[in-house]
């Protein structure tokens, strides 16, 4: 039997509820009706009150004094159009028709303004008619006793309707025992994630909060102890019985957001995020006001800051060309060099539905005049690339196009070379005969002691980087990278599908781990690179700590819903043909140089013979079309690290 699924999210939460103030649901009607009937004849009471005592307290209750009742019996007399005035104001500002179990900030201002209007009105025709010697000064007393009377009265109601009594007096539901909820953090948002719990049961019932603040433990907000420390989490889960967890602190980031989610996810609870921390301070819940957790939050890292200045200075107002820019990278690359305001963006790409939906997406954001060209056509294919050129002359040119199956490629490794190094290298031929100001190459950490073909191929590429660099006026870079997560042909994906079938989730090996950054994490830094390139450089990206797939695997099911090698196993497969345990960004030999982003480092080219290095890339490219020959053994000799079949 499949446990619990997470907490169903609100369908709708709006900043008030307003209804129409003559009903035209008959069945409700009469209750209505007799609600807001009891709400006027309270407000008419308090409003009368309020004048009474105002004018008291300006007498400072001296009622003996000869002024006493002239002006009790002015305040007498007038007191009829005064509660009429008052109660008018709030009809038409429709104050009865606000639903005040949800009521916040923006309802009080309200109330302010519709106690202010007939504030003015009785000043006016005091002034004008009346002459009430403590009239004006009273009437002021008044209106400050009236708003806080009237607003205090719901928010004495508000509570009553939360209270259990209240909610068995209207017969409504008690709040699930079964689904009690912690919040984590104490803060500005820990208060409205508990007034989003409060207003719609669907997310649970908040009954204990923490946060590291010691000035805030033992306190109550909004009726929810705050009860410890963000070290208390799964000890306070099974003291309280916690069924989901709601992390409510926006400013928790990089490695201290990541430990809060290791602890959360430890507790088999169901973990939630605010879905958007801007929500955050408008005083009312919202809708899907609460996300679950996904992948890349548990590779939470500090932001990752950017150079945008220096960015502009080769994207703005540029011919902008991306390879490859249907895929899940390149379309990213190309959704981000948009916001620097390209003069041209050409999406160049062999598979044309997903160039076509990412045209979709971006016509539908900047406009269908927006400047973007899409054109189908392969790297392999010189004489396309030239024709691209030639028309559309880019002066920007992102290399995002590449075969990267890693199993794939070694059952088809002549495919793997024809694409990856030698569709490369019509690119770097065609952009360096075009006048071509900048090329970057994306890279993987494949490349570095390669075991695959795939990886091989993709370290061919960088010395042909370097080779251009050094022979032509063209700024050429290669950006190296790890596994980026969601991109197609991942394992995250693939760990999802086997889920949602019941698994079981298939991991290679135990032991193995990856480096991974979320897609826009990874094209951002791509974007930095750029901009430093001076030619022939290997960027370095900061992948982070390493990350178990087994690890990754298990949080994937916990996500889900579902308790590792409980609901959902996990089997072992073995490494897969040209895989290894563990991913390298950086030989040996080739040292490392800061950037001025810490994010950003550059690799020390490996000196080789370009003439030796050509001479081979010549015999590759006639030995490809024999399958008779060994394909690895002839890039084996071009890239000395690559190690055939090594784990």
């Amino acid at each position: 039997m499949k446990p619990e699924a997470f907490p169903a999210k609100t369908a709708a939460l709006v900043p008030y509820v307003k209804e129409d103030f003559f009903v035209k649901d008959k069945k409700n009607t009469p209750q209505v009706l007799a609600r807001r009937a009891l709400l006027v004849l309270l407000d008419a009471a308090i409003v009368a009150f309020s004048f009474y005592f105002a004018l008291l307290l300006r007498a400072d209750g001296a009622v003996e004094a000869a002024w006493w009742p002239h002006n009790r019996e002015l305040l007498y007399e007038n007191l009829p159009w005064i509660v009429a005035v008052y109660i008018a104001s709030f009809l038409f500002s429709g104050l009865y028709s606000v639903l005040w179990k949800y009521a916040g900030e923006r309802d009080l201002m309200r109330l302010a303004g519709t106690v202010a209007v007939p504030t003015v009105v009785v000043y006016c025709v005091n002034r004008l008619c009346i002459h009430g010697v403590l009239f004006n000064s009273a009437n002021c007393m008044a209106a400050v006793l009236i708003f806080l009377l009237v607003g205090g009265s719901r928010l004495a109601w508000r509570l009553f309707l939360n209270h259990p009594l209240g909610e068995k007096l209207r017969g409504a539901a008690s709040k699930d025992p079964n689904r009690p909820v912690m919040i984590v953090g104490a803060g500005e948002a820990g208060a409205w994630a508990i007034n989003v719990c409060k207003s719609n049961k669907e997310y649970g019932h908040a009954v204990v909060a923490v946060d590291d603040d010691p000035t805030k433990l033992n306190q109550t907000i909004h009726g929810v102890p705050v009860k410890g420390t963000l070290e208390d989490i799964p000890d306070l889960c099974k003291r309280y019985g916690i069924h989901s967890i709601i992390i409510a602190i926006p400013t928790l980031k990089g490695s201290k957001l990541n430990h809060v989610i290791d602890l959360c996810v430890s507790t088999h609870c169901a973990v939630q995020l605010l879905s958007d921390p801007q929500l955050v301070g408008s005083g009312t819940p919202q809708q899907g006001a609460f996300r679950e957790l996904n992948p890349a939050d548990f590779l939470s890292r500090d932001e990752v800051t950017l150079d945008t200045d220096q960015i502009s200075g080769y994207l703005t107002g540029k011919t902008v060309l991306v390879t490859g820019g249907g895929g899940s990278i390149g379309s990213e690359l190309c959704r981000q060099v948009m916001r620097f305001k390209p003069a041209k963006l050409l999406i160049f790409d062999i598979y044309e539905n997903c160039a076509y939906e990412l045209l979709m997406e971006l016509q539908q954001k900047y406009g269908r005049d927006v400047p973007v060209t899409v054109l189908v056509g392969s790297i392999r294919d010189k004489a396309r690339l030239d024709e691209v050129f030639e028309t559309y002359h880019p002066t920007v040119v992102f290399h995002a196009a590449a075969h990267k199956h890693v199993p794939l490629m070694e059952i088809s490794p002549a495919e793997a070379v024809k694409n990856n190094v030698f569709g490369t290298k019509n690119l770097l031929t065609s952009a360096s005969e075009h006048g071509v100001e900048r090329l970057v190459q994306l890279s993987t950490d494949k490349a570095v002691n390669p075991t695959s073909v795939m990886g091989c191929t993709k370290r061919l590429c960088e010395m042909l980087i370097q080779t251009f660099a050094g022979n032509t006026d063209m700024k050429c870079v290669a950006v190296r990278f790890g596994n980026v997560l969601g991109s197609n042909g991942s394992v995250v994906p693939l760990f999802r599908r086997q889920i949602a079938g019941g698994g079981p989730v298939t991991v290679t090996d135990k032991r193995i781990i990856r480096y991974f950054m979320t897609i826009p994490e990874a094209v951002t830094l791509v974007l930095q690179a750029g901009a430093s390139a001076k030619g022939g450089e290997i960027f370095v990206l900061d992948m982070g700590k390493p990350v178990k797939i087994l690890t990754l695997a298990e949080n994937l099911i916990r996500l889900s819903g579902f308790t590792p090698h409980k609901d959902i196993k996990i089997e072992f497969i073995g490494l897969r043909p040209g895989e290894k345990l563990y991913e390298e960004m950086l030989m040996a030999e080739e040292g490392l140089k800061e950037t001025e982003n810490k994010l950003i480092h550059i690799g020390q080219p490996i000196e080789f013979d370009e003439n030796e290095f050509f001479a081979a890339l010549d015999n590759l490219r006639k030995s490809m079309y024999d399958d008779s020959v060994d394909m690895r053994a002839i890039v084996s000799d071009i890239v000395p690290t690559y190690h055939c079949n090594k784990t």
